[in-house]
């Protein structure tokens, strides 16, 4: 299967309802454990539990996962050790902890027939704190804290704590745990040679560096039983230098099984690796190889996870013979009914992860509760709760981008009578840009999700209809989504022909020549030169993407890499520029930010900063850089300067005296901010 493209789901939606899926629909069985079908909710960092503990937010958040069908919920990771936290407040079960807490969040999960697994993580030297430990004092790229070296003694000590906090789990009502061993963190370190340096029976050949993790399943057997349920989480590849080879996986889950472990849950690489895991760049299912190897090597199920948001995916995965169950997060922080409308044969019904990583793992590195782009109602289901609207309103809704479609979705759900007004022939606004950038297909999701809710929630749409006063005349409210529109620049020649818009260029309305400046390098600046040197609306090919970042999949090396190959060079000469000094992009997410950067520096792409602009002519951009002027030749100046807010209906309709709110781009312009309009769109709707 290495190297084939599993799936794309959605040219797949026709196949038909809940038949479609008869293999993740099916029962399973994992140790003691029945689980209703194959879909599992994966661990995720919510940062729930270490904000003072707000019990009433986690029951909301678990419990609608669990009333949505899932089979088995993992919870976020708790360290079985004080040094094994990521940060001060964070998580922990050990001596001392609170049961109470516990129980009540166990019982109301598997109130609902789902069985509720504690992951237990113990962060070592990725852990932010000074007394962070580790197999070896070497320190992560990604802290800034050495680890001190645990001796001998504070080994068994740690294996012993795996086992207490198991036990715990067990009073606290748990089914079981979910034993951390991929990703970087403790385990993973004593597995690797790239952290483990000792010289002790827990280091040196792969035998001794095995014992850590097969005494941490042994302790967890001991103090819990041997019907609790133990999954354990294998990194499956390593994505690092002096990680482990594909050999060594296998004999590892080989040991794992026989050592009592009831199922494989496949980890992607290490947190301070340079590849891409879990970003809309990857493939859907990408990683799906790995867990067919596992699966190949033992007789326990496997659990494949990773950028599976689809479940035509998922089913492929599991009838294909990949994996015995898949295991899905932020797909579950995007819909928490996703399972249950693959039940009821309505695949086309789910709002789809698109794997942005900006409102769930950006947050996250913020050090802020995550939320979902497309569904600004997880992890805060208790603020935004949804209710009949007391009061049934005629409601105009102005333009038919994010906001627009997010409001009148969302208040028709409530009851309102819905009208929304396009001028274009088709609805998305900003997002038919987006979804023609390469790579970011999975946008092509939410306008299918959106037209589905449009049809469901019985609005009125109303598609090539300009918004007059008088067309809004006798509705009680109406709300302006109007968006954005490119902000041009106080610059001398911006209006020759060969200086042109983002949207311009984005929307196919201008083909730029073989010299391009683009102007400006936010957001839009980066999506517009990806959109220069790729293949517009293609989604990511597997084989391009593995060879692209030099990814073994079979693990032959250590750490599944090899030579990557040489990016093609743009087709074009793309000089991108920006005011600021620095790196590139600074607002660009933290994990969507470098690779951004990397794959356009790979491509060629000439980056400038530290740009001060003087003017445009026939030539291409005259700039001062360094306090020294420069040209760059361009036939085709592309602005990426920003945008304006787009209100010129809300002084036309002052009159109507009906409540207008103004939402999305046309409230506050910046970066085209598709989670901001979201989430004030649904918010205002789920209000009135």
């Amino acid at each position: 299967m290495s190297g084939a493209q599993v799936g794309t789901g959605s040219s797949a939606r026709d196949a038909g309802g809940a038949s479609a899926f008869p293999h993740i629909l099916s029962p399973g069985r994992i140790g003691s454990l029945q689980l209703r079908n194959r879909m599992i909710m994966g661990s995720m960092h919510t940062r729930l539990e270490t904000w003072d503990r707000p019990l009433e937010r986690e029951i909301a958040f678990f419990a609608e996962r669990a009333a949505g069908g899932v089979a088995m919920i993992i919870s976020g990771g708790f360290a079985p050790s004080p040094e094994g936290r990521f940060e001060d407040d964070a998580p922990l079960i050990g001596p001392g902890s609170d049961l109470s807490y516990h129980r009540a969040l166990t019982s109301a999960v598997k109130s609902y027939g789902t069985p509720f697994l504690m992951q237990l993580l113990h962060a070592g030297r990725y852990a932010s704190l000074p007394d962070c430990v580790a197999p070896s004092p070497l320190r992560a790229p990604i802290n800034r804290h050495t680890p001190r070296e645990l001796q001998i003694g504070d080994v068994w000590r740690t294996i012993e704590d795996f086992g207490r906090a198991a036990a715990l789990a067990r009073e606290g009502g748990y089914d079981g745990v979910e034993v951390m061993g991929s990703e970087g963190y403790l385990i993973n370190q004593f597995l690797a040679p790239r952290t483990n340096h000792r010289l002790d029976e827990f280091g040196g050949i792969f035998e001794n560096r095995l014992r850590f993790a097969l005494e941490v399943v042994r302790s967890v057997r001991r103090h819990a039983g041997s019907d609790f349920a133990l999954i354990f989480r294998i990194s499956a590849l390593e994505l690092v230098e002096g990680g482990m080879t594909g050999d060594e996986i296998l004999r590892l889950a080989k040991a794992l099984q026989l050592n009592g472990v009831d199922a494989l849950d496949t980890g992607i690489g290490w947190h301070e690796a340079r590849i891409p895991t879990v970003a809309y760049t990857v493939p859907r299912a990408g990683w799906a190889e790995t867990a067919r190897r596992l699966k190949s090597a033992v007789s326990i199920p496997v659990i494949a996870t990773n950028r599976i948001n689809d479940p035509f995916v998922a089913e492929q995965l599991v009838g294909g013979g990949s994996a015995d169950f898949v295991s899905m997060a932020r797909s579950l922080l995007a819909d928490s009914d996703f399972v249950s409308k693959v039940e009821k044969g309505r695949p086309d019904a789910i709002n789809t992860c698109i794997a942005c990583n900006q409102a769930c793992l950006d947050r996250i590195f913020l050090l802020d509760i995550p939320t979902c782009l497309v569904n600004p109602r997880a992890l805060r289901e208790l603020d935004i709760p949804i209710l009949p609207a007391k009061r049934i309103e005629r409601i105009a809704v102005v333009g038919a981008g994010p906001a627009g479609l997010a409001f009148a979705t969302n208040a028709a759900s409530r009851g309102h009578r819905v009208t929304l007004f396009e001028r274009e022939a088709q609805i998305g606004g900003q997002l038919q840009m987006a979804r023609r950038i390469p790579e970011k297909t999975e946008f092509d999701e939410l306008l299918r999700y959106f037209s589905v809710q449009l049809a469901e929630t019985g609005v009125e749409l109303r598609l090539g209809a300009d918004a007059t006063p008088e067309a809004l005349r006798g509705f009680d409210r109406i709300i302006l989504a109007t968006g954005v529109v490119p902000r041009l620049p106080d610059l001398p020649g911006v209006g020759l022909p060969h200086v042109v818009t983002y949207q311009q260029v984005l929307t196919g309305k201008v083909k730029p020549g073989q010299r391009v400046a683009i102007l400006g390098a936010g957001g839009i600046g980066f999506d517009v030169a990806e959109h220069l040197i790729g293949v517009p609306g293609q989604a990511p090919q597997l084989d391009a993407f593995l060879a692209e970042y030099g990814v073994d999949v079979q693990s032959r090396e250590r750490g599944g890499l090899r030579k990557p190959t040489q990016v093609p060079p743009a087709s074009r000469q793309v000089t991108m520029m920006q005011r600021t000094s620095g790196k590139m992009g600074p607002r660009l997410g933290t994990t969507m930010g470098w690779i951004k950067r990397d794959r356009l520096l790979r491509a060629g792409i000439t980056m400038l900063n530290s740009v001060t602009y003087r003017s445009v002519d026939e030539t291409g951009v005259h700039i001062e850089r360094d306090g020294k002027p420069q040209t760059i030749a361009a036939d085709t100046v592309i602005l990426c300067t920003g945008q304006e807010s787009e209100r010129t209906l809300q002084d036309k309709i002052g009159d109507l005296n009906v409540p207008i709110h103004v939402i999305g781009g046309a409230d506050v312009a910046a970066e085209l901010d598709a989670m901001r309009a979201i989430d004030q769109a649904t918010r205002l709707a789920l209000a009135i």
